[in-house]
């Protein structure tokens, strides 16, 4: 098992102008997985409640996903409520129902601690370093957070993000993050505090990258139809991190193509609601929109005279 992620199993009902789902599978650990084990092998640490019915995720096993990692514990599953207007990159939350992810302490069995990626999804950052403390020590380790963290629980995720190798965050989270509006500047602040690479998720305009090097710059993939964008970041993120503990090494080529591969799977994402498109996916299907995304983003060098 080359790749970790710790993170929540959700049930979310959400609503768009192009339709409503009750009760839908999510939360970042799932949406993260659900992308992430078409490359490799991953193991998932998340918590959920006895109303959850385990056989609903039967198909990760399917996959080798090892879900020995999930703790069924007293009380309701994480449930979360939200809706969208036509801007699909703002959502609303309507309602947030923490339940048993209010106590979770992550469980990590013994042979987790080998794998050589790990994914610490947008969780308290306190657990975000409880993990990271037991975890090894040569991993490649990506952080995400969200708002709530930056604004109740900053020097905990500070601490947090100075012991990771890469940070993943959207636009507002780096800002907030860095009282930088420049997204290089602020990028160059986390930088300095450890990360070696900071990603920005833009939702419909894509992902911007930096490194000590200098920045890489992708859109997003041109859809016709977009119906939930819900669980497009971790989407994203189980792209990347699949890729990379596909490739198996960390430099500025295999970044740059891990971010493709995570566009790719992301598109696939807002296709449907919560994990249904992906759920369904095919390899194939992989294989063809990469080389379509390949196409949309070449063009031939240009000979000044």
């Amino acid at each position: 098992m080359d790749l970790l992620v710790v993170g929540t199993i959700a049930y979310d009902s959400i609503e768009t102008p192009f339709g409503k789902v009750e009760n839908a599978l999510g939360g970042s650990a799932l949406h993260f997985t659900n992308a992430a084990s078409f490359f490799t092998d991953v193991g998932i640490v998340a918590t959920v409640g006895k109303d959850f019915d385990l056989s609903s995720i039967g198909f990760l096993e399917e996959r080798n996903v090892d879900i020995r990692g999930i703790s069924i514990e007293d009380g309701k599953t994480f449930r979360w409520e939200g809706r969208y207007g036509y801007d699909l990159n703002q959502a609303i939350t309507l309602k947030t129902e923490l339940n048993v992810i209010d106590k979770f302490k992550p469980r990590i069995p013994d042979d987790y601690f080998k794998a050589n990626f790990i994914f610490l999804a947008n969780i308290d950052p306190e657990l975000q370093a409880y993990v990271i403390k037991q975890i090894n020590k040569k991993a490649i380790i990506v952080l995400d957070t969200m708002n709530f963290w930056i604004e109740n629980k900053f020097s905990a995720l500070i601490e947090a993000i100075k012991k990771v190798n890469i940070l993943v965050v959207n636009e507002s989270e780096l800002r907030e993050i860095t009282k930088e509006y420049s997204l290089i500047k602020g990028a160059k602040k986390i930088m300095e505090l450890g990360p070696s690479f900071v990603i920005v998720k833009r939702g419909e305009y894509g992902v911007f990258m930096a490194e000590k090097e200098g920045i890489f710059l992708t859109p997003a993939y041109p859809l016709e139809e977009v119906f939930d964008p819900t669980g497009a970041g971790d989407t994203f993120a189980g792209g990347f991190m699949g890729y990379l503990a596909n490739v198996g090494e960390v430099n500025s080529d295999t970044i740059k193509q891990a971010i493709v591969m995570g566009s790719v799977m992301a598109s696939f994402n807002v296709e449907d609601f919560g994990i249904n498109r992906i759920k369904g996916l095919k390899y194939d299907e992989i294989r063809s929109r990469y080389a379509s995304f390949k196409r949309c983003l070449h063009f031939e060098d240009i000979e000044f005279k």
